[in-house]
């Protein structure tokens, strides 16, 4: 909300907004899945037509390709979910896609290293926007990631089930990630960051995870 109010924006945050309905989404729980997604298509109807902003780009991605998905068979929902995705966006993707913004002022001391979440990668095929803002914020040095691409082993639901095989993908991004140099890692998906902290204090590394706007939002 910083950033967006910085560049003359006015932002609603809604109060009674709730989750995206994602992580029964991905479970199989489609019914369980839909009244969350109905509520979303409620609260955020009566926005229309201001475009809607996610932090997240598995959110965002959910909104975008899972609700059609979720009402596929079900016409007037479906042509609800449809004109709420197509004013959806990423938050970096709506800065530099919508705005054409890639420099909001920012500033940062020290090295940093970008890691690209798969449902913001694969699905939203957002690549180059992040990048873009983090290139023009004044005193970053900006370290490429190995394998930057690859996956972080979090996955929501997949990270509980497949705990070894996540634990062995988290490992392989650790290693990467020191191979940078960086002091920051910086992402647009809370979950990935939350679970690639939570291995860099497992294994003592001095590393920080930030969200993008956390280091746009610096002046």
């Amino acid at each position: 909300m910083t950033v967006l109010e910085r560049l003359g924006l006015e932002v609603q945050f809604l109060q009674a907004q709730t989750c995206c309905g994602q992580p029964a989404y991905n479970g199989g729980f489609w019914e369980e899945a839909r009244p969350v997604a109905l509520r979303f298509l409620d609260i955020f109807e009566a926005t229309a037509p201001d475009p809607i902003v996610c932090p997240s780009g598995s959110c965002a991605a959910m909104i975008v390709h899972g609700y059609p998905d979720l009402f596929q068979d079900d016409a007037p929902n479906l042509a609800r979910a449809q004109a709420i995705a197509a004013r959806t966006y990423e938050f970096s993707q709506f800065l530099v896609d919508r705005l054409g913004v890639t420099d909001v002022g920012a500033t940062f001391t020290g090295s940093l290293t970008y890691h690209p979440s798969c449902h913001l990668l694969r699905f939203l095929h957002v690549t180059h926007q992040p990048r873009q803002l983090l290139a023009h914020v004044k005193g970053a040095e900006v370290a490429p990631l190995p394998g930057a691409e690859e996956c972080c082993g979090f996955g929501g639901l997949f990270a509980i089930k497949h705990g070894d095989i996540s634990g062995a993908i988290l490992d392989k991004k650790i290693e990467n990630l020191q191979k940078t140099g960086a002091r920051t890692l910086v992402g647009c998906d809370m979950s990935c960051l939350m679970h690639i902290q939570g291995g860099l204090n497992r294994d003592k590394v001095a590393m920080q995870s930030q969200h993008l706007a956390e280091i746009l939002a610096r002046q």
